[in-house]
C-alpha cells in the first residue's frame, strides 16, 4: 500500500515538474518574441545609421562593404558637418530643444497652478470645468488643425489691422505679433501648450489630492498667502508628478510632427522631426541613412532624460493614482 502511495506521489511530482518546465518554456518564448519584436526596429535604425550606402535595398543588420571605421560615420558626418548648407541640422536641433523646453516650462507651471486651484479651492463651475477639460481631450488635435492654422494666420494679420482699426495705437510696433503667427516658433509653442493642458491637469490634480490639507491650514494660521503656500510648501512636495508632466510634455513636443509640419514653412525654422522627414519624402532621392542617423541622435537626449528621472516618474505615476 505504501509503495502505491509513493509511486503515486512520485508520478504527481513528475507531472508537476513537467508542467512547470513547460510553463517556463512558454514564458521564455513569449518574452523572447516580445524582446525581438520591440528591439528589432531599434537595431534596424542603428544599422541604417551606420550603413554608408543609405539605401533600404542594400540594408542589412550588419552593414556591408565597410572597409574602414570612417565609413561607418558617413551619414553622421554628412548630416552634422559636410552638408550643413543644404540641411541646417544644428538649427533643427536648436529649434526642437527651444520649443520643447519653453513649452515644457510653461505647461508645468500653468498646469501646476490649475491643478492646485482645482484641488484646494471650491468655486462655482469647478466640476463643470474639470469635465469640460476632460471632454475636450477626447477629441484629437488633428480635428482642429485647420482652425489652428487660421487662428495663427489671423494673429499675423493683426499687426497691420490694429493700427488701421485704432489709429491711436499706431505708435506701437505691432509686428511683435509675427512671432506668434504662421511660420514662427512662438506660434507652435502656443499650440503645444493648449494641447498639453487637459490631461496633465487631471494627472496633477490627482497627486495634489494626496497631499494633506493640514499643510495648507497650518500655513494659513502662520499668515502665509496662497501663493506662498503653493510655492514654498506644496510645490516641493509634488516633484515626482512635476517630473512626469515635464517628461511627457518634453517628449511629446520634441517628437511632434504634424502641427510643426503644418505651421512651419521656412527651412531655418523647422524642428528636427520636420527636417528629418524631408530625407524620406523626396520622390527621387530618399536617404534613409541620414534619416536614421538623425533619428538616433534625436532619441539619445530623451533616453538619457528617462534614465535620470525614472525614479521620479515611477513615484509620480503610482502616487498620483491613489485618488483623484
Amino acid at each position: 500500500m505504501s509503495k502505491q502511495k509513493d509511486s503515486h506521489v512520485e508520478s504527481r511530482m513528475v507531472v508537476a515538474s513537467r508542467d512547470r518546465t513547460i510553463g517556463l518554456i512558454v514564458r521564455y518564448t513569449i518574452i523572447a518574441f516580445a524582446l525581438v519584436f520591440a528591439l528589432f526596429p531599434v537595431l534596424f535604425i542603428i544599422s541604417s545609421a551606420f550603413n554608408p550606402t543609405g539605401q533600404l535595398s542594400t540594408q542589412s543588420l550588419i552593414p556591408r562593404g565597410v572597409d574602414s571605421p570612417e565609413k561607418l560615420l558617413t551619414n553622421f558626418r554628412a548630416l552634422m558637418v559636410d552638408e550643413l548648407a543644404v540641411y541646417p541640422f544644428w538649427n533643427w536641433i536648436a529649434n526642437s530643444f527651444f520649443v520643447a523646453t519653453i513649452s515644457t516650462i510653461l505647461v508645468v507651471l500653468i498646469t501646476a497652478l490649475s491643478a492646485y486651484s482645482f484641488s484646494r479651492f471650491r468655486f462655482w463651475g469647478r466640476r463643470s470645468m474639470l469635465l469640460g477639460i476632460l471632454l475636450i481631450q477626447v477629441f484629437p488635435n488633428l480635428l482642429a488643425i485647420v482652425s489652428l492654422f487660421l487662428i495663427l494666420q489671423d494673429i499675423g494679420r493683426l499687426a497691420d489691422a490694429i493700427p488701421q482699426a485704432i489709429p491711436a495705437l499706431s505708435f506701437i510696433n505691432w509686428h511683435w505679433l509675427d512671432r506668434f503667427s504662421l511660420d514662427s516658433l512662438g506660434g507652435v509653442i502656443l499650440l503645444y501648450m493648449a494641447g498639453a493642458m487637459g490631461i496633465n491637469t487631471w494627472l496633477m490634480k490627482g497627486f495634489f489630492d494626496t497631499i494633506p490639507r493640514e499643510i495648507d491650514e497650518s500655513a494659513t494660521v502662520d499668515g502665509a498667502t496662497h501663493w506662498q503656500t503653493f510655492w514654498l510648501l506644496i510645490f516641493p512636495l509634488v516633484r515626482p508628478i512635476i517630473a512626469v508632466v515635464g517628461i511627457l510634455a518634453f517628449v511629446g513636443t520634441f517628437n511632434e510632427f504634424i502641427i510643426a509640419r503644418t505651421i512651419l514653412r521656412d527651412k531655418e525654422n523647422w524642428t528636427l522631426m520636420v527636417g528629418l522627414f524631408n530625407f524620406i519624402n523626396s520622390d527621387f532621392n530618399r536617404d534613409w541613412g541620414k534619416f536614421a542617423a538623425g533619428a538616433l541622435i534625436s532619441g539619445t537626449p530623451v533616453v538619457i532624460l528617462y534614465l535620470l528621472l525614472q525614479d521620479q516618474i515611477v513615484g509620480g505615476l503610482t502616487s498620483g493614482a491613489v485618488k483623484g
